[in-house]
């Protein structure tokens, strides 16, 4: 049995190599979803969230695999940001920021799949935040991504030359949320090697 894999079949965004902002088309994918707000390394509410998420991922993933005969890779934590000033990604200000973190889904898993997985999950961990997973549809389009090499808090002066020269050098608009996608495990990697993917929607002036 072949395993899906969101890392090789969507391996222009998950695996980019560039080190500066260049223009790439998002295909739509679906997720798993928690919402929240507050700073991630601090935030008892990002922690519960974040075990809940994975949580429900291994239930769909064992599910599928044994009623569908369809395996595949749980896939690396996404997190969309946002904020009423963007300003504050930039200087880090996390109390301030609102945070939606996700898994990416194959496009054989329905959202009913998705509620039994919850369901099954919450009743077999009794987690409360389980209960706030749900199905997302993301269909981000022209974003402007690259690959970031580094510490998390070290993206500041990334972004600002995202929000501050990019965009304005190439006639663009924010559109959607911020996106970031963890391909490391901080847990077990050093700082300075942290592999993060960085995407903005965007579209013309």
């Amino acid at each position: 049995m072949t395993r899906y894999d969101v890392k090789r079949e969507l391996k222009p965004y998950y695996a980019p190599t560039n080190s500066d902002w260049t223009l790439v088309d998002v295909p739509a994918q679906q997720f798993i979803a928690v919402d929240g707000n507050g700073d991630p390394n601090t935030s008892a509410d990002y922690a519960r969230a974040v075990e809940a998420l994975y949580t429900v991922a291994y239930t769909v993933k064992f599910t599928s695999k044994r009623t569908l005969g369809r395996d595949f890779v749980v896939g690396p934590l996404e997190g969309l940001w946002w904020s009423d000033d963007p300003e504050v990604f930039i200087t880090r200000d996390k109390d301030a920021w609102h945070w939606r973190m996700l898994i990416s889904q194959p496009g054989w898993i329905t959202e009913d799949h998705i509620d039994e997985a919850r369901r099954a999950a919450l009743a077999k961990k009794g987690l409360p935040a389980i209960s706030t997973v749900r199905h997302q549809a993301l269909h981000e389009g022209t974003s402007a991504q690259l690959l970031h090499v580094g510490p998390y808090d070290d993206e500041g002066p990334v972004l600002a030359r995202l929000h501050h020269e990019y965009l304005a050098a190439n006639d663009l608009r924010m559109t959607g949320l911020h996106h970031e996608i963890y391909l490391s495990d901080p847990r077990r990697t050093a700082p300075a090697k942290l592999k993060t993917v960085l995407r903005q929607p965007v579209a013309s002036r």
